[in-house]
């Protein structure tokens, strides 16, 4: 039997090998919409994520980062290191699986929060390449759109980006909605 790296390894030249530029456009239900496109090294990512809560309770959501292992089930920690203002410095650790791939991560972010509007995240350290994401927050009037678009560059592609990248929404909208419900 392979350990976990060498079955992701070959996954991950099986995958390149037969498409070199992937895109993976989905939805879940009406509503949501993820967007993966990998180009070269360079993968970006595209999240509308609407939701019919208060402004409040999804940056709420969106900015607990002290709790967000507790609902977001691909994170084991996730805390803020240190905190100047409106900067945060958050660090968190997982892991993302898929059928027999599992991807281990660890990183600290640089987090500048911009209050119910927007949040912009890089990576400091960690096992990426680069990493930049950008969340707004949007009220149409009728629901909130999280719109969450970024690119990073991990040290291997990994065929599970667009799945996690759903169920973490997923799980941040249950959340939401959970605290609105209270």
């Amino acid at each position: 039997m392979f350990p976990t790296h060498a079955w992701l390894a070959l996954a991950t030249a099986v995958v390149l090998s037969l498409h070199p530029r992937v895109v993976l456009p989905a939805t879940t239900g009406p509503e949501m919409q993820v967007e993966v496109h990998k180009n070269g090294a360079e993968i970006t990512v595209r999240v509308d994520c609407p939701v019919k809560a208060p402004l409040a309770v999804v940056w709420e959501v969106l900015t607990d980062y002290d709790h967000m292992a507790g609902f977001v089930t691909n994170l084991e920690v996730s805390n803020v290191r240190n905190r100047n203002g409106d900067t945060l410095q958050v660090f968190q650790k997982g892991r993302a699986s898929r059928g027999p791939l599992t991807f281990a991560f660890e990183n600290l972010r640089e987090i500048k929060l911009v209050p119910y509007h927007e949040i912009r995240s890089r990576l400091i350290s960690g096992n990426l390449q680069a990493s930049e994401f950008t969340t707004r927050v949007v009220d149409d009037g009728t629901q909130v759109h999280i719109l969450n678009s970024g690119r990073f560059v991990p040290n291997v592609w990994v065929p599970v980006i667009e799945a996690e990248t759903r169920k973490q929404f997923e799980e941040i909208r249950t959340e939401i909605l959970r605290r609105h419900a209270r």
